[in-house]
């Protein structure tokens, strides 16, 4: 006859091989889900691989991987610009599933950039250099989220001096020529012009021919040109400006002319 005890350790040996049993094919179910979601998403059915995903981290919330496809399936389906409750909802979803990533992964820089991009392509962009400088430190040698970092504070100085010139009755290419105005702008905006420069400066050091920085590059030294005190200042750095502008252009023909001679070679 059997004790008690006995009887009780097997029972408890019995459901914990059935809760092992249970969770192993659950994380079967869960790849399954996974592999049949990637299928869908490679053929561009996006939907239809938001629900295999979410599936797929149901089935094993620690399938990191299906986890960072249905962040970048929902982040495909976003369009900058469209203002519909559905593009906000895919783009929302998009950062709330990344976050989840970092939940689990402090580190995962798929999902810093991608948290990165989606608040940048839906104009949040004080958030996005807050993801793109996160992106830095841990990835330092890469240029890209330094030349991103030029962008935004380029827009982020680009509007507001327009704006002012519209008030004003300036033309957009000329100066300000209030100097009360010009002083209130340029404490706002001189911080940002430096320190999208610096940024840009970076990304051109990690990447040779880096002909898009160039480019953001020569337009903050035009922000720079409209908030100094003198014209000559001013001249000064539009024809540094200028320099830039010619370097952008210049290295563009060089990669157009280097990819005609070798189609396989595209440049960087």
């Amino acid at each position: 006859m059997n004790s008690p005890r006995i009887t009780k350790w097997g029972g408890l040996l019995a459901l914990a091989l059935a809760i092992l049993g249970a969770s192993g094919c659950n994380q079967l179910r869960a790849r399954d889900e996974l592999n049949k979601g990637v299928t869908a998403y490679k053929g561009a059915l996006y939907p239809v691989a938001v629900e295999h995903f979410k599936s797929a981290t149901e089935l094993d919330p620690t399938l990191v991987n299906a986890r960072l496809y249905l962040a970048t399936a929902y982040a495909t389906q976003y369009v900058p610009g469209l203002d519909t409750p559905e593009n906000a909802q895919n783009g929302e979803s998009a950062i709330a599933e990344f976050q989840k990533v970092l939940d689990q992964d402090a580190s995962n820089l798929g999902s810093i950039a991608g948290i990165a991009s989606m608040y940048f392509q839906m104009k949040r962009m004080d958030q996005a250099k807050e993801f793109y400088k996160k992106q830095i430190q841990l990835d330092p040698q890469n240029p890209e989220p330094y030349y991103s970092i030029g962008v935004i504070d380029w827009t982020m100085t680009y509007q507001p001096r327009q704006i002012l010139k519209a008030r004003m009755g300036y033309p957009p290419d000329g100066p300000i020529r209030d100097a009360k105005e010009r002083q209130a702008l340029a404490e706002r905006s001189l911080p940002l012009i430096e320190e999208g420069m610096e940024a840009l400066n970076k990304a051109m050091e990690l990447r040779e021919e880096y002909d898009d920085a160039m480019a953001y590059l020569n337009l903050l030294y035009r922000e720079k040109a409209d908030l100094v005190e003198t014209p000559e200042e001013r001249d000064q750095l539009i024809t540094t400006a200028n320099s830039w502008i010619d370097k952008a252009v210049e290295i563009k023909r060089i990669k157009a002319e280097r990819a005609a001679a070798d189609p396989n070679n595209q440049g960087g």
